[in-house]
């Protein structure tokens, strides 16, 4: 079992995401209020925090949200779970994996500082099945 490390959105895609500490998953969303929500397979994004030591390990000033995930994880290994996964987010929410990692159409600040970015290759992606509070220090964990 893992547990929730941040919970975090933004305005606007295309920047860093703010821990808000706790949210509220919404079905056929992701995340009220985060900007990339939506109805389509990419509705909340998750990355762990082992794969954000990587890149600190390489000398650079990041944490949760700076590479534009909506929840940071600690204790799962996302990167290893297939696609249909389920995963039980806190109390109510649950999540299904749609996709592992993404293609980053255009490099950003953190690709540009550091040579590589973990977010494309050891994110992944889901669909909220059902809605409920998620917050910092939930556990998150794969239903099987």
């Amino acid at each position: 079992m893992g547990k929730i490390i941040a919970v975090c959105t933004s305005e606007r895609k295309g920047m860093r995401k703010k821990n808000i500490g706790e949210g509220l998953l919404k079905v056929k969303f992701g995340i009220e209020g985060d900007a990339h929500g939506g109805d389509w397979h990419r509705q909340v994004s998750l990355l762990a925090m082992e794969s954000i030591r990587k890149m600190q390990d390489k000398g650079l000033d990041v944490g949760p949200g700076d590479f534009a995930e909506n929840l940071t994880t600690e204790g799962i290994n996302l990167v290893s779970l297939p696609i249909g996964t389920k995963l039980k987010i806190g109390g109510q929410g649950l999540g299904e994996v749609t996709q592992i990692g993404k293609e980053c159409h255009a490099k950003c600040a953190i690709y540009y500082q550091a040579g590589d970015c973990v977010m494309p290759k050891e994110g992944i992606f889901i669909k909220v099945l059902e809605g409920g509070p998620v917050k910092v220090g939930d556990s998150i964990e794969v239903v099987e």
